[in-house]
């Protein structure tokens, strides 16, 4: 197999069935900003991000949740926050964690950084998925790790899972357990505490529900 070719990945080796709740952090000042964070920023959110949170509790506090898992940067943590002051069982797992964006990380964005963008995206729309930014991640290297997270909530106690992640990482995420090529990642909108709904049983997911952002006072456009 060459270096960016995508590896067919089975989740056979599961069974029983699980929910995913799987959202993105809340807004962060960098995200206001339009600056890229990565994996290598760990950002606070900002008013608007502790509302959303606040507003997704509110709707979604009512499910019988088991289990959850965020990344292990703090602004995943603190979007579920009022969820695990309750008492459920939360696991931290690198898998989860944004893409590293390497040098890009925390700069502002000029047309030099916008056309360095451009070129990567195009790389990796074209199939060329061992691309990455200079110090960051391909994303193949991406999808490894992301496996290694979904072998550990899909094998861990529990049906109703609430996941906190990250946008261009849920996208990766969801091309895995929706077996489409990672080079259609941009086909999943990733807006912030938009909430996407899995379910996995025999071995395979389907999504429930998409870009769900009703639960948000100021709905994504």
């Amino acid at each position: 197999m060459q270096a960016n070719e995508q590896r067919t990945i089975s989740f056979d080796r599961h069974s029983g069935k699980k929910r995913l709740y799987i959202i993105r952090h809340g807004e962060t000042e960098l995200n206001r900003k339009g600056i890229v964070q990565g994996r290598g920023i760990n950002a606070s959110l900002n008013d608007t991000g502790f509302r959303q949170a606040d507003e997704f509790y509110r709707a979604y506090h009512d499910i019988t949740f088991d289990r959850i898992y965020t990344s292990t940067l703090l602004r995943t943590q603190q979007t579920v926050q009022q969820f695990i002051d309750t008492g459920l069982p939360w696991e931290q797992l690198p898998g989860l964690d944004e893409l590293a964006w390497g040098e890009y990380e925390g700069r502002e964005s000029t047309e030099e950084t916008r056309a360095a963008f451009r070129t990567m995206m195009k790389n990796w729309t074209d199939g060329q998925l061992d691309f990455k930014p200079p110090g960051g991640e391909s994303p193949l290297e991406v999808q490894k790790r992301q496996v290694d997270a979904l072998d550990t909530i899909l094998g861990g106690p529990g049906e109703n899972i609430l996941v906190c992640m990250h946008g261009r990482a849920l996208r990766l995420m969801l091309c895995t357990m929706l077996q489409t090529p990672l080079s259609e990642m941009d086909n999943y909108p990733h807006q912030n505490v938009v909430l996407y709904v899995m379910e996995f049983a025999d071995g395979h997911f389907r999504a429930l529900e998409s870009n769900n952002s009703k639960h948000l006072s100021q709905p994504v456009l």
